[in-house]
């Protein structure tokens, strides 16, 4: 076996255009050698066939290196001691020498017709740095559980009409490109998102193709947003640079209900905490260019504390979760449901951890009820 490869990335982020038409696909992976090589096929399927793969490994322990090599030339091995999700997209973005950016999770497939599309429309609207698509839900096995999932995870299509933000500019027909006859039909979105991600995160990376250009402005991912939860403010500062674009398509299988996915249970403290800083810097820096009324700004930022309150009391009575569930009750009040949160938040621990497995199933709230 091969020492490993040399890390050497460019001075600078995205330096210069790039290679014309070279779409650089950045998966990070860490002990997924069991699901890699579904998420590799599905790139090397793409009808759009200038491709860089770069497997950036985050300190893996299994057999993920084996799995990536036999790829040969076609995928470019790329270890790393493990420093996180964020810190292993960053080692990629870095490596990266295409024209355009696209993310893939290693746990994620790709439907052929992706890149394709989404190439052509960005070439259709020289004005959208970024254009990101709706995904299908599968379970382990690789049934599809949801053909749109989505605006089902992602609670900010909830709260927003798309609409209000983007205007539609045609639908996949107008793209030429390799799209099911199914999908013709469905609209492609253009406009600025920046004020509704206020509203909470509405893109999900595995979808997303940049232009190099979007990304030099952009910047890498937040390296201190960890384990979980870096997204948000990564495609909220993708938005905040420009006009974006929307394929209302499935483009990818996204696995749902993995023990190893960064939205597990486990890390739902992790993801509220990063959500509620997310929306601190960006009012912070951007409270201005906000076009939203000042109550759903205040609602928005209860919500993020409820949330987090909620996951640190629930999730074990950690430390913080009074403060966070009273500061969102005086930001956002008369909600019984959060009052009631806030008064077992004071209960002695020993006795919280008996009621809490008594009424776990009436207390507990599913991903996106308090979700911002």
């Amino acid at each position: 076996m091969s020492a490993p490869e040399a890390l050497e990335p460019p001075s600078s982020l995205a330096s210069g255009p790039g290679e014309r038409d070279l779409v650089s696909v950045i998966v990070p992976t860490h002990n997924r050698g069991y699901i890699i090589e579904r998420a590799l096929d599905s790139v090397l399927a793409q009808s759009h066939r200038a491709l860089e793969v770069l497997v950036v490994d985050d300190g893996s322990a299994d057999d993920t290196r084996r799995r990536v090599e036999k790829y040969g030339s076609n995928v470019r091995y790329v270890p790393r001691p493990n420093g996180g999700v964020s810190a292993a997209r960053n080692t990629g973005l870095a490596l990266a020498t295409g024209e355009f950016i696209a993310l893939l999770d290693s746990d994620d497939a790709w439907l052929p017709w992706k890149l394709e599309a989404q190439v052509a429309f960005l070439r259709a609207r020289p004005g959208v740095g970024m254009v990101w698509t709706d995904m299908a839900a599968v379970d382990e096995d690789g049934r599809v559980v949801s053909p749109a999932y989505l605006r089902t995870m992602y609670g900010a299509y909830r709260k927003t009409r798309l609409d209000r933000w983007l205007r539609p500019v045609g639908t996949l027909r107008d793209l030429n490109a390799s799209v099911p006859p199914e999908q013709t039909d469905r609209t492609a979105w253009e406009g600025d998102l920046f004020s509704a991600m206020f509203l909470g995160n509405m893109v999900h990376t595995s979808t997303v193709l940049l232009r190099r250009e979007r990304l030099r402005a952009v910047g890498g991912f937040d390296e201190s947003l960890r384990p979980s939860g870096e997204d948000y403010d990564f495609h909220w500062r993708t938005c905040r640079e420009g006009p974006v674009g929307f394929l209302d398509a499935a483009t990818i299988l996204y696995r749902v209900k993995g023990s190893d996915q960064l939205t597990a249970p486990a890390y739902m403290p992790d993801i509220a905490r990063n959500n509620l800083r997310t929306l601190e810097n960006r009012l912070a820096s951007d409270r201005s260019r906000l076009a939203l009324p000042g109550r759903t700004i205040r609602r928005q930022l209860a919500s993020a504390h409820t949330w987090l309150g909620a996951e640190l009391l629930l999730g074990g009575g950690r430390p913080g979760s009074t403060r966070h569930l009273a500061r969102g009750l005086a930001m956002h009040p008369l909600r019984p449901r959060v009052a009631v949160l806030l008064l077992f938040s004071l209960l002695p621990f020993a006795v919280l951890r008996t009621v809490r497995a008594a009424k776990r199933a009436a207390l507990r709230t599913p991903l996106g009820r308090f979700r911002g």
